[in-house]
Parts: structure tokens; C-alpha cells; sequence
């Protein structure tokens, strides 16, 4: 279950895209070693006061953290000492910033000829975008990500961070792929990834869509082709249904309705992508006759793909999320009670792992010292000149 056990990862990362791609690694058994700087740490910390933000806890789970001023040449030191012996190490910022700090790859590559070196950036390593600052909603934008769910003159924009998150993903499977390549080589790669690359990477089918036609899709191009409704019923709840394109559905569709006249108003999978919007008013009529769970039982019945609408604060509470044992609590020595999500992935069945909450800033300085190799005389002293938290 603990596919990456042995593996020593060091997160060097701020705020989301970096220290995401190293949870994720350390949620496959990975020992994900954070570094911060003493006081504040991770600017993700603080976003709710304190030095715990939910924020943070979200994407460091399974992490031990040192705190450690790297910024001067002792702290650096020490830092360059535990990369000497990890397998991995991610970062995430602008072009060029990891060298002045000492920490680029040709400077670690010859100190560690087998260390996977993991760069995020927002718009690559070079070109005319590539020193400006990039955080979501710059990735969105750019990458016509964002076109496809906003427009007019609304300035708000809703959702969770989305360019972000995929590009720890990215980050993360780059990395297992230089991991996997290096035990054949024995030699580490350098791992990049932008915040733009990733986003269009996964925005592939709209894009490719456009390079296959020439046509760009609009907003709803996706729900028509693929037949995605959400609607409301007659309790106000909603249920969403995705009929995609096998005509088996739709047919047992209009039989839960009791609406066999729809096969004749809509008698092919192409009147329906046409007529999207008018078949989407016609089922809107219908499901506002039953309730819910009234549907819920007929749209199963009749083998219908469905799933009611769940609010973040429904999930813990639906059937088939408490069947897999999503979601964990586990005790922090400082902060108690904290909740988290179990991994996207199992092994053999299994997902169990042994979990570590998201650490305290510096909580594991002392313990991954020593196990570098420092007395507790020189971590004493390292601590009397203000390096370490």
C-alpha cells in the first residue's frame, strides 16, 4: 500500500501547486520532508490566522516539517545535506529565483547525481511570460480554461482553484516517471511543468476539438454532445444526469419519465445535441412533478446514469462516499482533532496507510535532524543563532 516507501521526497514549495505534488507523493508511503523558513513558514498557514489554516491542512497531509533559515549559508548547508540524501525535491516559483537561493538544478544534480529535481512555474522556464507571477486564476485565464464557465461583466469567479491543483498532478506524475526512468538509469531528471501547460493538457478535449474542426466549443458544447442535464424537482433538490451517447440510456430515460412521445419529438443522438437546449426545458417540466427521491428510484430502476447533487457538506452523509471510508480523523499533538481524505487510489484492494497530520511549522526539526546526523549539541547551537524553528 505504501507503494513509495524508502522514497525521501523534500518540499521546498509554497502555497498550493508544489505542496500538493509532494502530499500526493507522500500519500503513496513517500517520507515528504517540508522546509520553512522559521515564523510564518508557508505564506498557506496563515491564510485563516494562526499558523493552520485549512487551507494548508489540505494539501499537507502525511508531511513532517523543519524549520530551518535557509537563506543563510549554515541553514543552506543543512539543507544541501538532507538533499544529498533524498530522492526527489519540489519546487514552485519563478524562473531563475531557485538558483539565487542555491538551490538550482545544476548545482543539485552535481551534489545528487540521482535526485528527481521537480520545477513548477507559471508559464515555463523561459519566454515572454515567464518572470511574471502566475497564481489560479492566471493559469484559467490564460489557458481559455476559464472562458468556458465565465463571461459578461461579473468580476467574481467561482469555483475551486482548478489550474493550481492540476499542476501539482502533473508535477506529481512527471516525477514518478523520472523516479521509475532513474531505476533503470540511475541518473535523476529534471521534472518541469507550468501552470499554463497543465491546464491546457487537461483542457485537451475542448482544445483538441477546435484543432480537429476548427470551431471553438462554447460553454455548452460539452453538456450537448454529451447529453448532461442538472435538474431541480419538486422538493427543490437537484439531480444531475449524463446520458453520453448510447441510445439505450436515453430510451430508458423516457420510460422513467413516462414520456415515450420524447423518442418521436427527439428521435436521434443528433436532434438531441442540436436541440440541447430545448430537451433541457422539457425534462426541466417533468422532473418538477416528483421529488427527489422519487426520481432517485425510478431513474435506478430503469438503469438510468444519475447521482443526486451533493454540497460539500452532504458528502460525509452519502452512501456510497461512507461505504469507501473516505474521510479520516486523526490527532495532531497540538491542534487535536483534525479531518482529512483518504487517497484517489488503492492498491490490491487496500488504501490504508499510516496517515500523519498535516505537521506544525518546524514540528519534526529536531527528529530529522538527528536522523542526518546532527548531535543535539549542534541542533542547540543552530537554534541559539535564530536558524531553526
Amino acid at each position: 500500500m505504501n507503494v513509495l516507501h524508502g522514497i525521501r521526497v523534500i518540499d521546498l514549495g509554497n502555497f498550493i501547486t508544489g505542496p500538493y505534488a509532494a502530499m500526493l507523493l507522500a500519500e503513496y508511503g513517500a517520507d515528504v520532508v517540508k522546509i520553512e523558513r522559521p515564523g510564518l513558514g508557508d505564506p498557506f498557514r496563515s491564510f485563516k490566522g494562526g499558523l493552520y489554516s485549512p487551507q494548508y491542512q489540505s494539501h499537507n497531509r502525511h508531511k513532517r516539517s523543519i524549520a530551518i533559515d535557509y537563506t543563510k549559508p549554515a541553514g543552506l548547508e543543512i539543507v544541501l545535506d538532507l538533499l544529498k540524501t533524498a530522492d526527489a525535491v519540489v519546487m514552485n516559483n519563478r524562473p531563475g529565483v531557485s538558483d539565487k537561493m542555491g538551490l538550482g538544478f545544476e548545482k543539485l544534480h552535481a551534489l545528487n547525481p540521482r535526485l528527481v529535481y521537480c520545477a513548477i512555474t507559471g508559464f515555463g522556464p523561459d519566454g515572454p511570460y515567464a518572470a511574471r507571477p502566475a497564481y489560479d486564476n492566471v493559469g484559467q485565464t490564460l489557458s481559455g480554461w476559464l472562458s468556458l464557465y465565465h463571461d459578461g461583466d461579473d468580476p467574481r469567479v467561482g469555483g475551486p482553484a482548478v489550474s493550481d491543483g492540476l499542476t501539482g498532478v502533473y508535477a506529481c506524475m512527471g516525477m514518478l516517471g523520472a523516479l521509475f526512468d532513474r531505476e533503470r538509469t540511475g541518473i535523476g531528471r529534471k521534472v518541469e511543468v507550468s501552470m499554463l501547460e497543465a491546464t491546457m493538457a487537461f483542457g485537451i478535449e475542448p482544445i483538441g476539438q477546435y484543432l480537429a474542426t476548427g470551431t471553438a466549443p462554447t460553454r455548452y458544447s460539452r453538456g450537448a454532445m454529451s447529453q448532461a442535464f442538472m435538474l431541480e424537482c419538486k422538493d427543490g433538490k437537484r439531480v444531475g444526469l449524463h446520458m453520453s451517447s448510447p441510445d439505450k440510456f436515453w430510451e430508458a430515460l423516457t420510460r422513467a419519465m413516462e414520456r415515450p412521445d420524447l423518442l418521436q419529438k427527439y428521435p436521434d443522438r443528433n436532434s438531441r445535441v442540436e436541440r440541447y437546449e430545448e430537451v433541457g426545458r422539457d425534462f426541466a417540466l417533468v422532473f418538477r412533478e416528483r421529488t427527489r427521491d422519487e426520481w432517485m428510484k425510478r431513474l435506478e430502476e430503469h438503469d438510468v446514469p444519475f447521482a443526486p447533487e451533493r454540497k460539500i457538506p452532504d458528502l460525509a452523509d452519502d452512501e456510497q462516499i461512507k461505504h469507501l471510508n473516505l474521510f479520516y480523523e486523526q490527532e495532531h499533538p497540538r491542534y487535536g482533532k483534525v479531518k482529512g481524505m483518504r487517497r484517489a487510489v488503492t492498491y490490491d484492494g487496500q488504501r490504508e496507510a499510516k496517515l500523519r497530520p498535516p505537521p506544525d511549522l518546524g514540528e519534526h526539526t529536531d527528529e530529522v535532524l538527528r536522523e542526518l546526523g546532527l548531535s543535539a549539541e549542534k541542533v542547540k547551537a543552530l537554534r541559539d543563532q535564530g536558524l531553526l524553528g
